[in-house]
């Protein structure tokens, strides 16, 4: 048995319809538990008691000083990318000995926690982000939405911070744009008790545009 990713057929960018210039890369989307209301790349915004679990579309279209897309359609979000050729991926395409029978599995993937996979599963198919990167030359900017500490995820992208070095890309690691941000945030407030942050997605805003591009 296995897991797909939910949205496979947009990972190796097939349905990019415009020249890409910037790459944004996470991890991965269960195609399963069948009830998970995921409509797009990080559209799971809120948690099932309707609190916010991730800023993404809120951060992203402010960093270009466009309004939040946080309860946006996914229409508009994919518009919104289209007209700032931005293409989004994930590294993970499949998990290759995840069983839906299997109670565990199910909970770890509506958790959606990347340390849970990691810890969890030993079979997986990944994307290739070298490859897309060669395939689409116009792409010159390369984010990936979490950090590199642990092994599994360093052995994945370091090919790309090779690739991207050698070739004069842009390549950044961004703050998870999730609650898991919530304990950087509150170090930053108590650090600068005369300029807090009171919001967790200005934050992360504030912390995206010190590697963004521009």
């Amino acid at each position: 048995m296995s897991c797909d990713h939910k949205f496979q057929s947009y990972l190796n960018l097939e349905r990019v319809d415009f020249e890409p210039t910037t790459l944004i890369v996470g991890t991965f989307i269960p195609s399963w538990p069948t009830d998970d209301r995921t409509d797009w790349f990080y559209g799971r915004t809120h948690d099932a008691n309707g609190i916010r679990s991730n800023d993404f579309w809120d951060v992203l279209p402010r960093l270009y000083g466009e309004p939040t897309l946080i309860d946006a359609t996914t229409i508009e979000r994919k518009t919104f990318c289209d007209k700032k050729k931005i293409a989004l991926t994930d590294l993970i395409s499949s998990i290759d000995d995840a069983d839906p029978a299997n109670a565990e599995h199910r909970k770890i993937f509506t958790g959606n926690a990347d340390s849970a996979l990691v810890h969890n599963f030993d079979d997986f198919d990944f994307v290739n982000i070298v490859q897309l990167l060669r395939t689409h030359p116009t792409i010159k900017n390369v984010y990936l939405t979490r950090g590199i500490t642990e092994p599994f995820w360093r052995h994945l992208w370091n090919p790309v911070m090779h690739y991207t070095g050698v070739n004069k890309i842009h390549e950044r690691k961004l703050m998870h744009p999730s609650k898991s941000a919530s304990y950087q945030h509150e170090a930053y407030n108590i650090q600068n008790p005369e300029n807090p942050m009171p919001l967790l997605e200005d934050y992360i805003l504030m912390r995206w545009k010190q590697e963004w591009h521009f």
